[in-house]
């Protein structure tokens, strides 16, 4: 695929360590949680970095970046706000789990599992412009093939990154109890009505 405008993941062949080394401990940690990386915690600096220019490159399993499981390990999220849909649903925590049955109503917060499904639909990361809170992103959604004009492109780090800072859980089917293609998802916070 190739690259559009605002959707620059670093993920060039050969990034040496001293590009990576410029980069704040907590961006590095963070990008390598977000990247798969575990125990990051407990990571010297030296090791982030190697971690991170590593992630960057696309090193790792097969051509394309794996982004693991995240820092739930792929479980729901839960909380006062809970709602019905998600209690309903079944719980997917690995790529190689199947729904139950046709048009079954999933949910996960497996990165890989989110990014395989919105990747085998044409899916792009992005979020909505004009909703962005200073820094950080905002309101998450995936661009299917650019029928939204107010939709910019990002990076799976950066949207994973707020994925998880917002303790959402992904809700999704990945087809229709017809058996076609299903694009449907929904993100939610168990931590507010609003999601």
């Amino acid at each position: 695929m190739a690259d559009q405008p605002g959707n620059q993941t670093p993920n060039t062949p050969d990034v040496s360590e001293s590009e990576v080394r410029d980069t704040k401990v907590d961006d590095l940690r963070a990008e390598a949680k977000a990247g798969g990386v575990s125990a990051t915690s407990s990571m010297r600096k030296d090791e982030l970095v190697e971690e991170v220019a590593r992630l960057r490159s696309g090193a790792g399993e097969g051509s394309e970046e794996e982004v693991g499981a995240g820092p739930d390990g792929g479980r729901l999220r839960t909380g006062d706000q809970t709602s019905k849909s998600l209690k309903y649903s079944q719980e997917v925590t690995s790529p190689e789990e199947e729904p139950e049955r046709a048009g079954r109503s999933l949910a996960t917060s497996h990165h890989e599992v989110i990014k395989q499904w919105a990747e085998e639909r044409g899916g792009t990361p992005a979020t909505v412009e004009g909703t962005e809170h200073g820094d950080h992103l905002g309101v998450l959604r995936f661009d299917f093939g650019g029928d939204s004009d107010n939709l910019r492109h990002v990076s799976w780090v950066e949207w994973f990154e707020t994925f998880d800072a917002r303790r959402l859980n992904f809700i999704y089917q990945e087809e229709r109890s017809d058996g076609n293609q299903s694009n449907f998802f929904r993100l939610e916070s168990p931590d507010r009505e609003d999601g």
